[in-house]
């Protein structure tokens, strides 16, 4: 694809159409300037293009202009790509090799071991569930080891075609193509309803599918977070902390369709007759690979330690993480 087209949009959740400008044009060249200086001092200079993803290249464009809506506080870009053309550049293989997708494996399958084990807890125990946007299988894994027996569906076919040959059942294609009648005990999206079309009828669609007592659980980038780190970015002696704090979550540049907070969260939840039982604030999972130098590794590791310290001291509240999860029924 050698263009993109754009369409003004108005708040996915309440439909509203009065925001708050977050970043400009201009401010946003700005960060994507920025975040290619911020991860060019911290890694080797024979560093692959490949292994640069979801750190200085990410799957969508960065955004025209960021936007707040005042009514639910989502954060979102307006202009958006069309919805076709999203779909497309995550169907889109892009050439990433075995060896990269074993790696991206590896490195999410530590992490996602928290999220099985809070799943586990919210729901009470282990049961059957369906991952939406189950990439390299990674989660699959993690869900797999303490007793879950989960299967993924994804865009993706070389993801899928990977986390297939790792054992697990991924469908190629989206929730839709699950079929409807099925019922799962869990239903978890991570790390990808943020970048959907239709996050809406995605999570109606999940709801359809949950067991009587079955568990949603979702983990996206925090739009409240965003607007505030990057606003602590632009001014003050903070600065620096600020923006490494964005760069280390994947927040600068804004690599999203939305930026999901709590608030509105709450109503796109209420909306499809489920209830937030628990909220936890969090930091994205660790970036750093081989080609890390070893003082950036140990700075990586040191902001979002302090983050994950701050919100278990409940210095801060979960509106203030860069990233959240929350499990709804």
């Amino acid at each position: 694809m050698t263009s993109i087209a754009y369409e003004l949009a108005r708040c996915h959740v309440c439909g509203g159409a009065d925001t708050d400008e977050v970043a400009d044009a201009d401010e946003v060249r700005a960060e994507v300037e920025a975040l290619w200086a911020f991860h060019t001092r911290r890694v080797d200079g024979a560093t692959p293009p490949e292994k640069l993803l979801d750190r200085v290249a990410f799957s969508e464009p960065p955004p025209v202009r960021v936007v707040r809506c005042r009514a639910c506080g989502l954060v979102y870009r307006n202009p958006q790509e069309r919805a076709r053309e999203v779909a497309e550049i995550y169907e889109a293989d892009a050439g990433v090799g075995d060896d990269v997708l074993a790696t991206l494996f590896e490195t999410q399958r530590r992490s996602y071991r928290a999220q099985a084990r809070r799943l586990t807890r919210v729901a009470g125990g282990v049961g059957t569930g369906l991952e939406v946007g189950s990439y390299v299988g990674a989660f699959l894994d993690a869900a797999r080891r303490v007793g879950w027996r989960f299967e993924g569906v994804d865009v993706n076919e070389g993801a899928s075609r990977f986390a297939r040959s790792r054992g697990f059942t991924v469908t190629v294609g989206t929730i839709d193509d699950v079929p409807a009648t099925r019922r799962f005990d869990a239903v978890a999206i991570w790390n990808c309803l943020d970048q959907l079309p239709d996050p809406r009828h995605v999570i109606m669609r999940a709801r359809a599918m949950l067991s009587p007592r079955g568990v949603l659980a979702l983990r996206v980038p925090n739009g409240e977070a965003y607007a505030r780190w990057r606003d602590a970015a632009e001014h003050g002696r903070a600065a620096p902390l600020a923006r490494a704090v964005l760069a280390h979550n994947n927040l600068l540049t804004f690599p999203y369709r939305y930026g999901f907070t709590l608030h509105s969260l709450r109503r796109l939840l209420r909306d499809a007759g489920l209830q937030i039982v628990h909220v936890e604030g969090d930091t994205l999972v660790p970036v750093a690979d081989e080609h890390t130098k070893r003082w950036a590794r140990i700075e990586e590791r040191a902001v979002k330690g302090a983050l994950r310290l701050l919100r278990t001291m409940r210095l801060t509240p979960a509106s203030a993480s860069p990233w959240i999860e929350v499990y709804a029924r």
